[in-house]
C-alpha cells in the first residue's frame, strides 16, 4: 500500500463488519494465500543437457573424441573450450528469462486495509481472503478482485491490465458493466472506496493472467536452421569417413594413414567455430542494441529480430506519449491547437496554422481560469518531490492534469495564485452517472463564481446553459466531430452568483457556455515514420489496444496504419474475435478492446500463417502475448515488472523506433552467421573435393593430417569469429525478412559454397600441378595455397569492403596468413607440419592463389546477390498486398542489395 492513506468515513452502523479473526483464518487454509504461484524450476542438470542434445553441439563433441582420438589435443581443447562457452551462456540467459511469474508477486500490494471483527486493520495482501472488506484510499493498489460496496468519485487507472489510457470511473449505482467491480493489481487515482473480495492467488485477475505464462517459449528461428544444419552436417562427416577411408584402401594406402587422414579431414569439415561465432554475434549484436537503448534478455533473440514478419504494437505508451495532452479548444469565437508534449508547460498556441496572438487569446483563457479552478489534479516539476527524473508527471486524473498544462501554455494565472485569490467553497465531485463535476469559488469581489466540467451530453443542455439553441446545436456538432476524431472531448461552462454561495449540485442552471477542450493521448513525433521503416523492412505492423475502437482507429490514422478515408478498413473488437465474427485476424490491422487472452489468440493466429512476430507491451495485460511472441518488447520506463520479465527485449528509452534499429541489429547478426557458413563449408569443401580429386590428377596424398588441421585451425579460429563481428550491410533494411522456415543454406547459399569451393579446388590443383611441374615442393605450396585462398575468400564476402567498424578480421586474416608462413619456415612447425620452405616465387603462386579466391568471392556476390534480390521484392511466398508492394518499391529505390544473402 502507498503510504498515502485516507482513512474512509462512514458511519458505524453501515459499514460492514467484516470477517471475524476465526473464519479469515478458516478461507485462508481453503483458498491458500493471496498471491501467484511460483512456476517450478527446472533443475541446472536438466538445462544443461537439453543445450548440450543441440544437434550441432552433438556434431562438436563428436569432433572432440575424434581429435583426442587422433593425438590432436590442442583441438579437442579449443573445441570443448566452444561447447562449455555456448552451454554457460545459454544456461544463463534460460535463467533470467525465468522470473516472469515472480514479478506479479512482487507487483500486488504487500499490505491491505481490510474491517476484520468489526475493525479497522492492516493485514499482509497475502493474507486477505474471499468475503474480506477491503477499505481502498487514493493511492491505494488493490489486493485482489473485489466488488464495489459504496464508493466517492472512485477513479482506478487500470492500464496495467486493460491498455486504457485513461483512468476509469468507478461507481457502485452504475449499471455500467465491471462499473463496480475492482481487478487485483490495479491502482484508485482518485476517491475513496469500501469492497468485498470475491477472488484471489490465482483466482484473481493476476492469477489468471499468470497462468496465460506458463509453458515455455519454442526455439528460435535460427535455433531451428541451426538444428538442421547440425543434423546435415553430422551426416556428411560419417559419410566423408567412410569415403575417403574407403577410396585411400582402394588405392593401397596404409590403413592406419588412411585412418589418420579421414578423422583429419572430417573434423576439417565441422565448422566447429561456427557456435562461437554465433555467441559472438549475438553478444555483439546485444551490446550494440544496449547502446541504442534495447536491453537484450534472451541472447537468441537478437538474431530472432531480423526474422520478424509482424510487429504487433500496443497504442498506450508505445505508439503515444502515454501522457494526455490537450490539443484543441474550441469556443464559439473559434478553434485554437496547442503544440507541446506531455505535461511539460510548454507550447505554442495556434489559430489557422500560424501563431496566435495574445489578443484572440481570450476566450481560450476564460474557458481554462474556470477549467483550473474546477480541477483537482496537480503538475510535478522534473525533480520535484515525487518527480519523475527529467520530465513533469501528473499527480491525479491525467485529464485534468493537460488541463492545467495547457493553460500554463495560454498563460493564465498560476495555479496556487488563482485558488488562493478564488477559494472553493463547494463542490460536487464527478462520478459515472453525472458525468460532470462542479465548483463553486468565492471571488475578490464577494460573488460566487460556478465552474463546471464534464461530458459534453451532461453539459451542453439546455438545463445547465443559458446560452441559444443555435449555439447548444453547434457545439453538440463540433463534439461529436472531435470524438469521432478520438478525441475525449470536455465542455466547460461557468457563471456567477450574488448573495450566500450556493451548493455546488444546486449550481447547475443558467451558466455561460465557454467552449470544448480536445484531449488525447497523441502519438510520438517519430511514430508515423517508425511504421514506415517497418513496411519498408518487410515488416508487417498491426496496433492491439484495450482502448477504445473509434480512439484506436483515430491513432492508427494519424500515424498511417490504416487510411482515414478509406471506411473498409474496419476495427475489429474482442467482443468481435469472442464471438466469432472475425474470420482471419491475420487480415485485421487494428484490434481494439482486447483482453490478455485476445491478444494471445491475435499472436498465434499469426503464428499459424508461418510468420515471426514481435510484440509490444507495458502492462500486466500484455504479459501472456509478450510470452508467447517470437519476440517480446516491454517499456523499460513505464512498463510493468511482469511485462519486463515476459520479455526478450526491453527498451530502456520507450520508443518503438528502437525496435526498428533491434531489427536491423538482427538482420547483421544472420548475416554473418551466414557470411560465416559461406566462408567455413566453402573452405572445407575445397579441401575435401583436393583430397578426393587430387590423386586423379597424380598428387598421390595432396595433405597430410596435420596440415589440414593447422589450415582449419586458422581459418575457422580467430578469422572465423571476426566475420561474427562484421558491421550492417547498408541495405539491410529494405528487402523482406527471410521467411522463418527457409534453411540456414536457403536461398542460394549451398550454391555459392559450391561455386567458391569448386573454385578453390580448381586453382589450388592448378597451383599445386604447376609446382609440381617445376620441381617445387607441390604438397607445401598446395598447403599454402588452400589456406590462402580460403583468406583471400573471407576478405571478398565483406559487404563493405574498406569499412573500419571490424578492424579484427583483417588482423585476424594478417595474423593467421603470417601463422601459415611460419608453418613454412618455423623449424620446429616444419617438422610437426611435415613441410619445406618455399622460394619467393612458390609463395608468390600461393599469392595468387588467395588473389583468385578474393575475386571469386565478389564475383558470388555481385553474381547471387543482385538475382535474389529480384527474388526477394517479388515477395517470400506469404501473400501480403500491405507488405509485398512498399518491400518492391524499396527494391526499385535502393537497387542490388549489398549483404551477405
Amino acid at each position: 500500500m502507498t503510504s498515502h492513506r485516507t482513512r474512509i468515513v462512514a458511519p458505524d452502523d453501515t459499514r460492514p463488519a467484516g470477517l471475524t479473526d476465526h473464519e479469515a483464518a478458516r478461507r485462508l487454509r481453503e483458498h491458500g494465500p493471496n498471491e501467484v504461484e511460483a512456476r517450478r524450476r527446472l533443475p541446472l542438470r536438466s538445462r544443461v543437457l537439453a543445450q548440450l542434445r543441440d544437434p550441432l553441439i552433438m556434431v562438436l563433441l563428436g569432433a572432440i573424441v575424434l581429435t583426442v582420438a587422433i593425438g590432436d589435443h590442442a583441438d579437442a581443447v579449443v573445441i570443448a573450450l566452444v561447447v562449455v562457452v555456448n552451454t554457460t551462456v545459454g544456461v544463463v540467459q534460460e535463467i533470467r528469462a525465468d522470473n516472469a511469474v515472480a514479478a506479479l508477486s512482487a507487483l500486488s500490494a504487500p499490505a491491505a486495509r481490510v474491517v476484520r471483527d468489526g475493525a479497522d486493520r492492516e493485514v499482509p495482501a497475502r493474507d486477505v481472503v474471499p468475503g474480506d472488506v477491503l477499505l481502498l484510499g487514493e493511492g491505494d493498489i488493490v489486493a485482489a478482485d473485489a466488488r464495489l460496496l459504496e464508493s466517492s468519485s472512485l477513479l482506478v487507472d487500470e492500464s496495467m491490465l486493460t491498455g486504457e489510457s485513461v483512468p476509469v470511473d468507478k461507481d457502485v449505482r452504475s449499471g455500467r458493466p465491471g462499473a463496480s467491480v475492482l481487478s487485483a493489481g490495479t491502482v484508485t487515482v482518485r476517491g475513496r472506496a469500501v469492497a468485498e473480495v470475491l477472488a484471489t492467488g490465482k483466482g484473481s485477475a493476476l492469477g489468471r493472467i499468470a497462468s496465460l505464462l506458463e509453458g515455455r517459449p519454442g526455439p528460435t528461428p535460427l535455433q531451428r536452421r541451426l538444428a538442421a544444419l547440425g543434423r546435415v552436417l553430422a551426416l556428411v562427416t560419417v559419410a566423408l569417413c567412410v569415403l575417403v577411408f574407403a577410396l585411400g584402401l582402394f588405392r593401397g594406402l596404409p590403413p592406419a594413414t588412411m585412418a589418420v587422414t579421414a578423422i583429419s579431414l572430417a573434423v576439417a569439415a565441422v565448422p566447429e567455430s561456427l557456435p562461437a561465432v554465433v555467441t559472438l554475434a549475438l553478444a555483439l549484436g546485444a551490446r550494440r542494441m544496449a547502446a541504442r537503448h534495447a536491453v537484450v534478455r534472451r541472447l537468441p533473440a537478437v538474431e530472432t529480430l531480423g526474422s520478424v514478419t509482424v510487429l504487433a504494437t500496443d497504442k498506450t505508451g508505445t505508439l503515444t506519449e502515454g501522457r494526455m495532452v490537450v490539443e484543441q479548444i474550441w469556443t464559439p469565437r473559434g478553434r485554437v491547437e496547442f503544440t507541446g508534449v506531455g505535461y511539460e508547460p510548454r507550447g505554442e498556441l495556434r489559430i489557422a496554422g500560424r501563431a496566435a496572438r495574445p489578443a484572440e487569446l481570450g476566450p481560450v483563457r476564460d474557458l481554462l481560469t474556470v477549467a483550473t479552478l474546477c480541477n483537482d489534479a496537480a503538475l510535478r516539476p522534473p525533480g520535484g518531490t515525487g518527480g519523475s527524473g527529467d520530465r513533469w508527471t501528473a499527480l491525479g486524473d491525467p485529464t485534468e492534469a493537460a488541463l492545467l498544462t495547457a493553460a500554463a501554455k495560454a498563460g493564465c494565472e498560476e495555479r496556487s495564485l488563482l485558488r488562493e485569490r478564488c477559494p472553493r467553497t463547494g463542490e460536487a465531485p464527478f462520478d459515472s452517472l453525472r458525468k460532470r463535476m462542479t465548483t463553486v469559488h468565492r471571488t475578490p469581489s464577494g460573488r460566487s463564481l460556478v465552474c463546471l466540467k464534464g461530458a459534453p451530453e451532461a453539459v451542453l443542455d439546455p438545463t445547465v446553459l443559458d446560452d441559444g439553441s443555435e449555439l447548444i446545436a453547434e457545439a453538440r456538432q463540433e463534439a461529436a466531430h472531435l470524438a469521432s476524431r478520438g478525441f475525449r472531448v470536455l465542455a466547460v461552462a461557468s457563471g456567477e452568483r450574488s448573495g450566500r454561495p450556493p451548493k455546488a449540485s444546486e449550481a447547475e442552471h443558467g451558466l455561460r457556455f465557454l467552449g470544448l477542450a480536445a484531449i488525447s493521448d497523441p502519438p510520438k513525433p517519430a511514430a508515423a515514420a517508425t511504421l514506415a521503416a517497418c513496411r519498408a523492412a518487410g515488416i508487417t505492423p498491426v496496433l492491439v489496444t484495450g482502448d477504445h475502437p473509434a480512439t484506436a482507429r483515430a491513432l492508427a490514422a494519424r500515424v498511417g496504419l490504416v487510411d482515414p478515408e478509406d471506411s473498409t478498413e474496419a476495427v475489429a473488437t474482442g467482443a468481435d474475435l469472442a464471438a466469432g465474427r472475425v474470420g482471419d485476424p491475420t487480415a485485421v490491422t487494428v484490434f481494439a478492446r482486447t483482453d490478455p487472452q485476445q491478444k494471445l489468440d491475435i499472436v498465434q493466429a499469426w503464428h499459424a500463417r508461418g510468420h515471426v512476430t514481435a510484440m509490444t507491451g507495458d502492462g500486466v495485460n500484455d504479459g501472456p502475448a509478450l510470452h508467447a511472441a517470437d519476440i517480446g518488447v516491454a517499456m523499460g520506463r513505464r512498463g510493468t515488472e511482469v511485462a519486463r520479465q515476459s520479455a526478450d527485449l526491453v527498451l530502456t528509452d520507450d520508443e518503438l523506433a528502437t525496435v526498428v534499429a533491434a531489427v536491423e541489429e538482427g538482420r547483421r547478426v544472420y548475416d554473418n552467421i551466414r557470411r560465416f557458413l559461406v566462408y567455413a563449408l566453402a573452405g572445407g569443401t575445397a579441401e575435401i573435393l583436393v583430397m578426393l580429386v587430387g590423386p586423379l590428377a597424380g598428387l598421390a596424398l595432396p595433405l597430410r593430417a596435420g596440415q589440414i588441421l593447422w589450415i582449419n585451425l586458422l581459418t575457422h579460429g580467430l578469422t572465423g569469429v571476426a566475420v561474427g563481428a562484421e558491421p550492417v550491410s547498408p541495405q539491410a533494411m529494405h528487402r523482406p525478412p527471410r521467411p522463418p522456415d527457409q534453411h540456414v543454406m536457403g536461398h542460394g547459399l549451398w550454391q555459392r559454397v559450391l561455386f567458391l569451393g569448386a573454385v578453390v579446388t580448381a586453382v589450388c590443383l592448378v597451383v599445386g600441378l604447376v609446382a609440381r611441374a617445376a620441381g617445387s615442393p607441390w604438397q607445401t605450396v598446395l598447403f599454402l595455397s588452400l589456406l590462402a585462398a580460403q583468406l583471400g575468400v573471407v576478405l571478398g564476402l565483406r559487404s563493405r569492403l574498406f569499412t573500419r567498424e571490424n578492424l579484427f578480421l583483417p588482423l585476424s586474416v594478417l595474423a593467421s596468413a603470417a601463422l601459415g608462413v611460419a608453418a613454412v619456415y618455423v623449424p620446429f612447425l616444419r617438422s610437426v607440419l611435415e613441410t619445406r620452405p618455399l622460394e619467393a616465387m612458390e609463395v608468390g603462386l600461393a599469392c595468387a592463389a588467395g588473389l583468385l579466391g578474393f575475386a571469386a568471392a565478389r564475383l558470388s556476390r555481385r553474381a547471387w546477390v543482385g538475382r535474389l534480390l529480384g527474388h526477394a521484392a517479388a515477395g517470400d511466398g506469404r501473400p501480403d498486398p500491405r507488405r509485398t508492394s512498399c518491400v518492391t518499391r524499396a527494391a526499385r529505390r535502393h537497387g542490388p542489395d549489398t549483404g551477405a544473402t
